[in-house]
């Protein structure tokens, strides 16, 4: 990642069950974030479904522009 400042990660929850966390890089930074054919974003999206379920919740990541 060449501008590690520039992440940013909000989260809000859609509903009681369902918690949506956004995360916004720096432009040059967003194919380095998604990966080749998006393995990284699934990967990151895969970890972040397993420590939700602990909790009992639905986890989305997205990644904004």
């Amino acid at each position: 990642m060449d501008e590690p400042d520039q992440v940013e990660v909000h989260e809000y929850e859609e509903d009681e069950e369902t918690v949506v966390l956004e995360l916004s890089v720096a432009e040059d930074d967003r194919g380095k974030v998604i990966g080749r054919q998006g393995r990284t974003a699934k990967a990151l999206r895969a970890i972040m479904k397993a420590d939700g379920t602990k909790e009992g919740k639905r986890v989305l990541v997205e990644i904004v522009d």
